[in-house]
């Protein structure tokens, strides 16, 4: 063993989020030496940074939460609808305790690199702490939404009052009380701390770039009563999920838009709008494939908002004209678009007036019109999918570097494993269903999967499995051809990575479904791994 090497084991999980805790668990469970790594000082994941104002969940608690130990979902109550930051972070911390995982993980710490022996088959993976690992299989959790985006603002360095950024929030909190505040950018994180912050700042401008579909939350608390129906119907809730496109037990409509009245089709949209959030999006089958069926939702939606909004021109301005309604992420919001009814709220367009810079003292406009700040929040979101990933030097098979390898966008197999670099695997991320579904449910569909087929190797007596190039090339069409079938390419979304300079426009979830995902991943396995190269020297 090379003198540098201070630790051997069977595997390394790099991330202590949902996915990355389920792996180390899952994992463990089989006998496997497991180190897993963590930059953060704690567990949690997306949920350990992304602390914000007003930061929630956009999937129902009952269903954001795992089913995989039946102690477990019985004993938790959650307290709401739609859990917020610190609730999710007690119970991931709850979830780390109850199963003892922290001891696998070292905290504070980040992988900065992964070298392939290639005659040994073993990754060589680095940290910034110091640490060289040797492992035979490097599971990446990394989380699609961690990689924190800072647009190139000129003169940022030069603002004199303090800057944040949503997906780095302060630990402590921030208090906006008697501040002029800027925010800008009116995505998902946006739109759920400007309301919070509009109640503490003397003042508050939102920069918004594009407007942004939202729905109204509809949260509530959870009584006894309620905790017991969820408790009690768990099984079949969770069996719906398992069956479903984004990973939850609510179906949609069972006919297409137009083959109903326009009574029965406003009832509909009116049942998922209390419903609330991104479900809307699903509220007929042909919704997300059929333009004419898309503007149909979507005039509903906008009567619903202009009626929530007193002003007409700030209402033309947080109507969405450049997409499709759920081609980006439909947000899940808590008064948000009440919160413009303020007089101390002002929403400023940036498009055809950008900001030009920013001074010591606020902001500039391309029109030359200047607001003075005290504070600027940057809710501009994330280099999506492939971001966190990107920041490892992972080199595989002679010395090819992974972030070159998708340097055209990201290239897997069943969003698993890609040729060139043997016993990798990549969790929850481009390929799959993430970001489209419930990504707790995902974390168990991609953990158990992993556990299945690294028990298959070693019955086997194999060193290890190689996604084939036929293979990767084949999912890449597959996911992009499921793609070109529907609406979501009309869309700039961070699906596609078009909200960062240079990167291209490529769509990386795989958009089947959920459910058709799992049906695809288990035939895999059934038929003996099929587009791997199962490895025996």
């Amino acid at each position: 063993m090379n003198d540098s090497i201070t630790d051997s084991v069977d595997i390394v999980v790099v991330g202590a989020g949902v996915t990355g805790l389920y792996a180390v668990h899952k994992l463990r469970g089989l006998g496997y030496r497991v180190r897993g790594f963590e930059r953060g000082e704690d567990v949690g994941g997306v949920w350990y940074w992304n602390r914000y104002p007003g930061a929630r969940c956009d999937v129902e608690s009952v269903d954001y939460s795992y089913s995989f130990d039946e102690e477990l979902q019985q004993q938790w109550d959650w307290s709401e609808k739609y859990a917020t930051q610190p609730e999710i972070m007690r119970y991931l911390r709850h979830v780390a305790d109850r199963f003892d995982l922290r001891r696998s993980y070292t905290f504070g710490t980040s992988v900065t690199s992964a070298e392939l022996d290639e005659r040994t088959l073993r990754w060589t993976v680095r940290t910034d702490g110091g640490e060289v690992v040797s492992a035979r299989f490097c599971v990446y959790a990394v989380g699609c939404l961690s990689s924190a985006h800072v647009p190139d603002v000129p003169g940022v360095a030069e603002f004199g009052g303090a800057t944040y950024h949503t997906g780095a929030w302060p630990h402590e909190g921030v208090d906006f009380t008697g501040l002029r505040v800027g925010v800008i950018g009116t995505g998902s994180s946006g739109i759920q701390a400007i309301p919070l912050i509009a109640e503490q700042a003397a003042h508050l401008t939102v920069f918004q770039r594009s407007a942004n579909y939202s729905i109204p939350a509809g949260n509530a608390p959870l009584d006894e009563e309620t905790r017991g129906r969820q408790k009690a119907g768990y099984a079949e809730r969770r069996r719906l999920s398992r069956l479903s496109g984004g990973g939850s037990p609510h179906t949609g409509h069972p006919s297409r838009t137009f083959e109903v009245s326009e009574e029965e089709r406003r009832a509909a949209f009116e049942e998922r709008w209390e419903l609330g959030g991104v479900l809307y999006s699903k509220t007929f089958p042909d919704q997300l494939t059929d333009r004419a069926a898309n503007d149909a939702a979507r005039a509903f939606w906008e009567e619903k908002v202009r009626a929530l909004v007193d002003d007409p021109g700030s209402a033309d301005l947080l109507v969405p004209t450049d997409h499709p309604i759920g081609t980006k992420r439909i947000v899940t919001d808590s008064h948000y678009y009440e919160t413009f009814n303020r007089d101390d709220v002002r929403l400023v367009s940036l498009r055809g007036n950008a900001i030009e810079r920013v001074d010591g003292g606020g902001v500039l406009l391309a029109d030359g019109t200047r607001v003075e700040l005290d504070a600027i929040v940057f809710a501009t979101g994330f280099d999506a999918m492939t971001g966190a990933i990107d920041r490892i030097d992972v080199r595989g098979r002679g010395g090819r570097r992974l972030k070159d390898v998708w340097s055209e966008g990201p290239r897997t197999y069943l969003g698993l494993g890609t040729d060139g670099f043997p016993n990798l695997f990549n969790l929850t991320g481009p390929g799959s269903p993430s970001v489209m579904a419930n990504v707790v449910l995902c974390a168990e569909q991609h953990g158990d999967w992993l556990a299945e087929c690294l028990s298959h190797i070693d019955e086997y007596g194999y060193r290890g499995i190689e996604a084939s190039a036929e293979a990767v090339e084949e999912w890449v069409g597959e996911c992009r051809d499921r793609a070109a079938a529907t609406l979501f390419p009309a869309a700039d979304s961070w699906y596609l990575g078009a909200n960062i300079p240079g990167k291209p426009r490529v769509f990386m979830p795989f958009i089947g479904g959920f459910g058709v995902y799992g049906d695809i991943i288990a035939g895999v396995a059934d038929s003996g791994y099929k587009g791997f190269d199962l490895l025996t020297r």
